[in-house]
């Protein structure tokens, strides 16, 4: 089962925004996917409510920090949205499930060095240095007219992580998630622009959502050896052994 987790211990990064858009994608995929919602604040939780109910199902899940991976049976998918401020126990128990975290991260030096000490916490897991564990990063409210963008790219370059796309700052995600929306649940011409920044996070995503399950390789049965007698073909038993004896008294 893929597990998502979306984390970054700074608050007002973007991580419900980001998570309640994965899980509505899987969704349209036709996974059976849970939005699993860690943090006490319960805001992709309330986003789940206002969804409409003729949209591609979302399943809620009414989960606390001891639960986090009580699966109700019939999903497939998993995306967690955590709360801020995880590391530690709590941090490397949900990478002990999760297939890959992404960290959204706005470019404020504030949310880099946030951003930079989860990194650095989550390269010493063995799960992620061992690459069972993907782990990228996702530039969140973006500024198109500024120099963010080069600077996010720069800094992840910089802490050996991948970032997977630049996501910019637009009322169409408040717009959308005020209604129990996303941007992949409105006409695809009004939010064109933005969807388009999110292709290159989704060609990231999907070999974790549709994982590439190896052939079984059928092996050959493993027969026994016989050892060669010293003495040639024939086996070495009692008969053979007189023999000797005879040659070697004549």
């Amino acid at each position: 089962m893929p597990v998502i987790a979306v984390v970054n211990r700074k608050g007002g990064s973007g991580k419900s925004t980001f998570a309640a858009h994965v899980a509505a994608w899987c969704a349209r995929e036709g996974l059976a996917v849970m939005l699993g919602d860690i943090d006490r604040q319960q805001s992709s939780r309330g986003w789940l409510r206002r969804r409409d109910p003729a949209l591609p199902a979302i399943a809620p899940w009414v989960i606390d920090q001891k639960n986090v991976l009580r699966v109700p049976t019939g999903i497939t998918h998993v995306v967690l949205d955590t709360p801020g401020g995880m590391h530690g126990f709590e941090l490397s128990r949900v990478v002990m499930f999760a297939d890959a975290i992404v960290i959204p991260v706005c470019a404020s030096v504030f949310d880099r060095e946030s951003a930079a000490q989860c990194i650095a916490e989550l390269q010493t897991l063995p799960r992620v240095a061992k690459g069972q564990c993907r782990v990228a990063t996702v530039g969140m409210r973006v500024d198109g007219r500024t120099s963010a963008a080069g600077v996010l790219r720069a800094w992840a370059d910089e802490h050996k992580v991948p970032m997977v796309g630049v996501l910019r700052e637009t009322q169409n995600y408040v717009k959308a998630l005020e209604r129990g929306l996303t941007l992949f649940d409105v006409k695809k011409d009004t939010v064109a622009t933005d969807l388009e920044q999110w292709r290159s996070i989704l060609d990231w995503l999907r070999p974790v959502v549709h994982p590439v399950v190896a052939p079984e390789t059928k092996r050959e049965a493993i027969l026994p050896v016989r050892r060669p007698s010293v003495l040639g073909a024939r086996p070495f038993n009692e008969a053979s052994r007189s023999s000797l004896t005879r040659a070697n008294v004549a």
